[in-house]
């Protein structure tokens, strides 16, 4: 005898439950504090400047973050730091901006409309940055806040936060071409520490990724 089982229940116990990632991921802002907690932990209050919301509204997205189990926190002293739950968020959030951007021409035309208004020059990607570096006479800035440096970044950077570039301009090497990165691609800093060092007589180019771009790309490499 033949036994049917309707494997209905547990297709839409399954969906459902994929379905709270989707609806947690429906909101920009939500993104935008995902795109962030990707550089390192931050507290709520940093993430309200940031975003410029208030901390009410950043602790009510953290919260829905926080039942879809995509960050968690600590608490140190009288502050509350949230960070991703771990490097899967962080990979996952590239793929799907990769997807998006393959899939969406408006997100390219908005990056290069806004871009334009502070360098008419083309950013480099993660080959052209690995080739670069190859072959040496190139100075590569990162220029997030310290602390994001500090929990990772690329081989070689020097950290000065754009907010403390003009500080550091003699030490920077006039004789070799400069390389600035910032978050990724929706991060205006490096664009405007290029336009900066440009005005000093700098040879400034901007590297369109992240930190998160050049790991994928470094792994990619060793397959």
């Amino acid at each position: 005898m033949k036994y049917s089982i309707s494997s209905r229940p547990f297709k839409d116990a399954i969906y459902q439950s994929l379905s709270i990632v989707g609806k947690t991921l429906a909101s920009p802002k939500r993104l935008e504090l995902l795109d962030l907690l990707s550089q390192g932990s931050k507290t709520v209050e940093t993430l309200a400047k940031e975003t410029t919301m208030s901390i009410a509204n950043v602790s009510q997205h953290l919260q829905t973050l926080l039942e879809a189990r995509l960050v968690r926190f600590r608490k140190q002293g009288t502050y509350v730091i949230y960070e991703l739950v771990d490097e899967r968020v962080s990979q996952f959030l590239l793929a799907f901006r990769n997807l998006a951007e393959h899939n969406l021409p408006e997100i390219p035309k908005i990056k290069k409309e806004f871009f334009q208004a502070f360098d008419h020059s083309e950013p480099i990607g993660t080959t052209e940055l690995t080739e670069r570096l190859q072959k040496g006479n190139v100075k590569i800035v990162d220029v997030r806040p310290s602390r994001e440096y500090e929990f990772g970044h690329i081989p070689e950077a020097v950290s000065f936060p754009i907010d403390e570039l003009e500080q550091h301009l003699a030490e920077l090497p006039k004789d070799k071409e400069i390389i600035v990165y910032c978050r990724g691609p929706y991060c205006a800093y490096a664009a405007q520490a290029v336009e900066l060092l440009r005005t000093q007589g700098f040879a400034a180019i901007r590297f369109e990724g992240g930190v998160q771009d050049w790991r994928e790309h470094q792994k990619q490499m060793q397959q």
